[in-house]
């Protein structure tokens, strides 16, 4: 009761803010959508589904920081391909009008169900990057044939794992009744549809236009680059990173050296 008492007086006290009218009295508070997930409580898997539902969002804040600190266009291009496909996606969702599963969720989600979402992010960042990996990543630092085996491991470990981080991702609407089967089957067909015609997009249309666009002077002034040509970006940095630090260690013993002989 004590406890009960403090609680209500101290929202009798918030009517003092300055802000507290600018939102009036008795609102209806609504959630963001974009990140409010709901899970069976107790229930351990549907908590971890949960979080994997959020995988969008990650892949979105790793991509914008990637850009941010790379500049890279073909991040850049990928990028834009995923918001070409949710705009796609919005489309299609309010021409189908096709509604959600009856769940009992909370709040339930304003948005309608087909195709989903989630599934459609997933399906395209999950085709894309597979094709980004076996048709660009084709360079190889590898002088044996275990280096070589090496090297293939690692492309089927990362294009395995994206593809079973999408269906987890699909998986996880259905289990947790945002969806239906159908609905993230079509979500997943239509993005994985989309990461093809866009990777040919990019390769064919926009790849030639990259040399010309890295010449505009907005693009110079914001250091925006292409790596097109060079065959292992993460190699070529390495090298150029520490020639360039052996360099200037030379230079700094040398300007030492003179230093000490010149007093």
């Amino acid at each position: 009761m004590a406890a009960d008492a403090t609680f209500r007086q101290s929202c009798q006290r918030s009517h003092d803010n300055l802000f507290f009218d600018y939102i009036g009295d008795n609102p209806k508070w609504k959630p963001i959508s974009l990140t409010h997930v709901e899970y069976p409580k107790g229930d351990y898997l549907g908590l971890a589904l949960a979080w994997c539902s959020l995988m969008p969002i990650h892949i979105v804040v790793g991509m914008i920081t990637l850009i941010i600190f790379r500049r890279e266009l073909h991040t850049i291009s990928f990028f834009g391909g995923l918001g070409v496909n949710e705009i796609l996606n919005a489309v299609v969702k309010h021409t189908l009008a096709q509604p959600r599963p009856c769940a009992d969720h909370m709040y339930e989600h304003p948005s309608y169900g087909m195709p989903s979402n989630h599934s459609q992010f997933m399906g395209f960042f999950a085709v894309y990057m597979v094709l980004f990996i076996y048709c660009r990543l084709h360079y190889s630092q590898s002088t044996t044939m275990w280096d070589d085996l090496l090297d293939n491991l690692w492309k089927h470990a990362v294009a395995t794992g994206t593809i079973l981080l999408s269906l987890a991702v699909a998986f996880s609407r259905v289990y947790l009744r945002y969806h239906d089967i159908n609905q993230i089957s079509a979500g997943l067909v239509i993005g994985g549809a989309m990461g093809v015609a866009w990777f040919i997009f990019t390769q064919t249309v926009l790849t030639p236009l990259f040399p010309v666009i890295t010449a505009w002077p907005v693009a110079e002034y914001l250091m925006i680059r292409d790596s097109t040509l060079i065959p292992s970006v993460m190699w070529f940095e390495y090298t150029q990173s520490r020639a360039e630090t052996r360099k200037r260690q030379r230079r700094g013993s040398h300007n030492s050296y003179y230093k000490s002989h010149s007093q």
